[in-house]
């Protein structure tokens, strides 16, 4: 299943993390700096679980500033 997340805040990040394993997660956020660091692997927010989870998330999570590639095939 393809999921959208609006926002890379700690509800939406978590949420994000917590579908990616079993999902492909495309999160939506209008800050670039968020993103980045997102597709980095790095956690835009403190949080030791998220920070953790990133380093070793699955290769269906990532993020972008662009609406349109958010939402294009999201279930």
């Amino acid at each position: 299943m393809r999921i959208a997340v609006a926002g890379l805040g700690y509800v939406g990040l978590a949420n994000a993390a917590i579908l990616a394993p079993r999902n492909e997660v495309v999160a939506l956020d209008v800050d670039a700096r968020r993103v980045d660091l997102v597709n980095r692997r790095l956690s835009p927010i403190a949080d030791a679980e998220l920070e953790e989870f990133l380093v070793a998330a699955p290769a269906g999570l990532r993020a972008t500033t662009d609406q349109a590639d958010a939402l294009e095939g999201a279930d």
